[in-house]
């Protein structure tokens, strides 16, 4: 029999989501039998596998040992990439922002496993001893948001799952705004605009589509955008998005006849070839906190807005898109 006294970083997450994190050499099948069996229970008690767990509670687990052992310690991270310091624009005992460059991955791919964002925020913190694996059951550092590997700029990580929690609420809840900036194809037809259609997603394709009705299966996005500047038929804008489906930027500004500059999936290649071009003009450069219910230990953050300066598209907007 093993107990198990569940701390900060593992509360809050159901009992089956913790128990298949914390033993992976555990069968699902099995754990769900020993959860009705009462071989698994919580605080002495009968639980159901839906049970949230919270800071405290004891789990008392009459299995096998086998099912305890952990391998010995090897970890994928320790092979990322070390630069993760320069992409740092702000660090706290909660979070971490960061500054993502274009080609980079966020989470690993069917292409990259070992040098991604992730594994490079895990190594940074495992090497300032903020993070050990094996200090904890079921958390890990995660990502609160991820932009595309062809877009650069601002993503959010979670250093405790209390604060990853937060900040996943909040970002459902619109109360953290991220705004991007863009170079597009031709002039928009208002100085302002905020514009409504429906996006579906070919997850074979890795490609989505936009309607301006809805469609079976299709979800409603919604982006708003403001001209910062005009120049030789392309428009710098900012964006704010409404909603947060995959590629919509790109696909919906695209739909509209304004591609991005340098989307080789959206935009016009012919275009991106004479500007040699390889990546989309694009890039999250501002997030702003606007908490408008308890943030609990991110309270601090409320009213706080951060913001990339050195946009590579940006500074020199018209000069770029004359002289490319």
């Amino acid at each position: 029999m093993k107990e198990i006294i569940i701390e900060q970083n593992d509360a809050d997450q159901r009992l089956d989501k913790f128990l298949t994190k914390s033993f992976p050499n555990l069968p699902k099948a099995l754990m769900y039998k020993y959860i009705r069996k009462k071989r698994i229970k919580l605080n002495g008690k009968r639980v159901e596998a839906s049970a949230r767990l919270s800071v405290g509670d004891c789990l008392s687990l009459y299995i096998n040992d086998e099912f305890f052992q952990k391998k010995e310690a090897s970890y994928d991270f320790l092979k990322a990439a070390k630069n993760l310091k320069e992409f740092i624009i702000y660090e706290d005992e909660n979070i971490i922002l960061l500054n993502k460059k274009q080609g980079l991955l966020s989470h690993p791919d069917e292409g990259e496993y070992i040098d991604t964002l992730i594994g490079r925020i895990k190594r940074y913190l495992y090497e300032k001893g903020e993070y050990d694996p094996s200090d904890e059951l079921s958390f890990a550092p995660a990502l609160a948001n991820r932009i595309d590997r062809n877009t650069s700029g601002i993503v959010i990580a979670a250093k405790n799952a209390e604060s990853l929690r937060i900040l996943n609420q909040k970002i459902k809840d619109r109360e953290i705004q991220k705004y991007y900036l863009c170079i597009v194809i031709g002039k928009m037809p208002k100085k302002c605009d905020e514009l409504t259609a429906y996006l579906y997603k070919d997850e074979e394709k890795n490609k989505v589509y936009v309607f301006d009705e809805p469609r079976e299966n299709a979800k409603t996005i919604r982006t708003r955008y403001t001209v910062i500047d005009e120049c030789a038929g392309f428009s710098l804008l900012e964006i704010n998005l409404l909603t947060g489906r995959t590629h919509q930027i790109r696909a919906h500004l695209s739909f509209l006849g304004h591609p991005l500059l340098g989307d080789g999936k959206y935009g016009k290649n012919s275009i991106n070839r004479s500007f040699k071009l390889n990546k989309q003009c694009l890039c999250s450069y501002k997030i702003s906190f606007a908490f408008k219910t308890d943030a609990g230990v991110l309270s601090y953050l409320d009213g706080k807005s951060f913001e990339i300066t050195d946009v590579w598209f940006k500074k020199d907007f018209k000069s770029f898109v004359t002289h490319g």
